[in-house]
């Protein structure tokens, strides 16, 4: 077949202007002969290297990492059989071309070349020239130049604001692997640096968490790849993509277990077991459909042995750190105790947040591992508050103390018992969490905050009633039937009092009110029973019972308005009223057994001496009422008392009990003006010294 003119070569002999010329051979890393006598020393290429690297050059495009070369199983008598191309050969196309043909295009592809010909040459000095003649370009007015008149300066263009700097990221390995097949290795190469680089930061920080998330991202990328264009290419039946991710899985234990080796800080710990126990299984193999995992062919990343000596140093190291931590917080919040300033106290809060950062982040982990966690911290918790119930303690016994202003110390005493809520619920939350071994930690915790709160309380109503007395002391007294001014003065400090206390919480401040409504009545009752009022009549005695209802009315809605849950002290009053003004004797027994059964701590003394108010000297309806209580008190022998907050009479005590001269010699010998008066009727017993025994000799 004739070849076209348009396709023939040219002779060898007769180089082409701007060309160079032809070789023997069709290697382009060959040296053409005669060529540097020729055309002398080379010029440069527009990047600064010399002409004699253009061969260098073409073999490195050739022969890249993803290399396009000619195949070995091309067939016999393709044009070009048995030659390989150059890149850009391959490019554009078969066809007979010159080797250094492929440079000129290099050339014109960066937009200049080292060896133009003469006349592109003679063009472009020729189109400098004519811009010479006819001089600059003018120049178009700006628009501000058009807008402002001249002569007037024009407004300053008003400033840039700096853009925030955009964060460069480093490429995907997908992306890098594009730019690989895009033939762009400079840029890829430079995201593989940047890469390592961020790699060799996260290993040498020590954020292990960092490290692992980027291991996580890698290892789904990867699989992608391989599922994608890896395993397509081999047969089905090999399981290529079970090959790869088993090679995956048993560098990766091989990996975790030279980092479990390694002496961890406590939050990387905490990350190593997470990213076994939850990240791996459930966000990298749990997206993979494998029989292998079906099988169980993968196995553990890490020994059971090794997951228990991790788990082990998190809890030793916990229980060292937070124990420290805790001390440390309680000793920085105590030197505050003192200041004259009000401050909101933080105690609690810093308490929870330190425990509750390792009791939360365990479960995560695994169950067993969030119970041996909880129980840790509940020890903890029991010891730090064992500590903190010493110290409120020394700071409630410390004479300078209470040289602090009453407000003050009041609001750091409510401050105090503050701390307690939250505290409790987080010592029964670990409980609950924890094993059955975590009971007497979590009995500790709250018999210690037991403790701080009923001192508190006890602080807090002492301060109250030392400026309740004096109206307390008007009480039962002639001026008490015809005025209510005692009683007013007690209510309105209480009322005023209760202000401040709105402040404590809700439990406390419950406990503490009802608290302050049994003692209030306690205190009520104090002088009742003591004697310091005698009825002598009937009237008086109507009289008495009619105040004290009224009084117990009162006080019942002040309580109610202060959200007293006391209730059972509403009825007390009442009854002592009703005994007092009833008048046959087996009435006032019913009133004393439901005395008696409402209230269990009251004694027969009591009930004498409100027998001895009411006037009542009669030795028979005395002992029958008296028989009541005492037979209650026989029947409740083996009962055991009330609980400490619902203990009434008990705190009331009363003179010694009296009995009723019954012999007739001793009565005759007394005169009759005396005998008349009722305070002889009934006399204190006192009871006979014992004489000392003689020895026989000496009688």
């Amino acid at each position: 077949m004739p070849i076209p003119k348009s396709l023939r070569v040219a002779d060898s002999k007769v180089p082409r202007a701007g060309t160079l010329p032809l070789r023997s051979s069709q290697n382009p890393f060959e040296e053409a002969p005669g060529l540097e006598e020729e055309h002398g020393e080379l010029g440069p290429l527009p990047n600064g290297t010399s002409c004699g690297r253009r061969a260098t050059l073409e073999k490195l495009v050739g022969l890249g990492p993803f290399r396009l070369g000619w195949s070995p199983g091309r067939r016999a008598g393709s044009p070009g059989d048995g030659q390989p191309r150059s890149f850009l050969g391959r490019v554009l196309g078969p066809g007979i071309r010159r080797s250094s043909a492929d440079f000129g295009l290099l050339a014109r592809l960066q937009g200049t070349r080292a060896h133009g010909d003469e006349e592109a040459g003679d063009t472009a000095r020729r189109l400098a020239f004519l811009r010479l003649g006819r001089g600059p370009k003018p120049r178009r007015a700006s628009l501000a130049e058009r807008v402002v008149p001249a002569g007037e300066a024009a407004p300053e263009p008003p400033p840039k604001v700096p853009e925030p700097p955009k964060m460069k990221e480093p490429l995907s390995v997908l992306e890098i692997l594009s730019l690989i097949q895009r033939r762009e290795l400079a840029r890829a190469d430079e995201h593989i640096l940047e890469l390592e680089a961020e790699e060799l930061a996260l290993s040498g920080c020590g954020a292990e968490g960092r490290r692992l998330e980027a291991l996580r991202s890698r290892l789904l990328e990867d699989m992608a790849v391989v599922r994608g264009r890896l395993a397509p290419a081999y047969p089905a039946g090999l399981g290529a993509f079970g090959v790869y991710l088993r090679g995956y899985h048993g560098a990766l234990a091989e990996w975790l277990g030279a980092s479990a080796r390694r002496r961890l800080p406590l939050a990387d710990r905490y990350a190593l077991l997470h990213w076994h126990n939850q990240v791996y299984p459930r966000e990298v193999l749990g997206l993979v459909d494998m029989v292998a995992l079906e099988n169980g062919e993968l196995g553990p990343l890490l020994s059971a042995g090794t997951l228990r000596g991790l788990e082990d140093e998190c809890v030793t190291d916990v229980k060292a750190q937070t124990r420290a931590a805790l001390l440390r917080v309680l000793q920085e919040d105590e030197e505050h105790w003192g200041d004259l300033e009000d401050r909101t106290s933080g105690l609690a809060q810093d308490v929870c947040e330190l425990l509750e950062e390792h009791t939360e982040r365990a479960p995560r982990i695994s169950q067993e591992l969030g119970e041996r966690m909880a129980h840790c911290c509940l020890g903890g918790l029991a010891e730090f508050l064992q500590s903190f119930q010493q110290r409120v303690e020394r700071f409630h016994e410390n004479p300078g103390i209470r040289e602090l202003p009453p407000d003050t110390y009041i609001s750091r005493t409510i401050a105090l018992v503050n701390c307690g809520p939250p505290l409790r619920a987080l010592a029964e939350r670990l409980a609950r969490v924890g094993p059955p071994e975590s009971e007497p930690a979590r009995e500790a915790s709250a018999s210690a905050l037991d403790r701080v709160t009923r001192l508190c309380h006890r602080v807090l109503a002492d301060l109250l009633f030392q400026e309740l007395q004096p109206h307390f002391n008007k009480l039962m007294r002639r001026k008490w039937l015809s005025s209510p001014e005692a009683l007013d003065g007690i209510v309105g400090t209480l009322g005023a009092q209760a202000l401040a206390l709105r402040r404590m919480q809700d439990e406390p401040y419950q406990a503490l009110v009802a608290e302050l409504h049994r003692r209030a009545l306690v205190e009520y009752v104090r002088p009742l029973l003591r004697g310091r009022l005698r009825c002598r009549s009937a009237r008086t005695r109507s009289r008495v019972a009619g105040r004290l209802r009224e009084d117990a009315a009162q006080l019942q809605r002040l309580f109610r308005r202060l959200e007293s849950q006391a209730s059972w002290l509403d009825a007390v009053v009442p009854h002592l009223a009703e005994v007092l003004q009833l008048e046959d004797t087996p009435s006032i027994q019913v009133e004393v057994a439901v005395l008696v059964r409402d209230y269990p701590d009251i004694r027969r003394k009591h009930v004498a001496a409100l027998l001895d108010v009411r006037g009542l000297h009669s030795t028979a309806a005395r002992q029958e009422i008296l028989a009541v209580a005492r037979d209650l008190e026989l029947s409740e022998g083996g009962v055991l008392p009330p609980p400490r907050d619902h203990a009434f009479f008990s705190d009331i005590p009363v003179p010694r009990p009296s009995f009723c001269l019954g012999l007739p010699l001793v009565l005759g010998r007394l005169p009759l003006s005396r005998l008349a008066r009722p305070s002889l009727a009934c006399l204190p017993l006192r009871p006979r010294p014992l004489s000392p025994r003689r020895p026989r000799a000496q009688r």
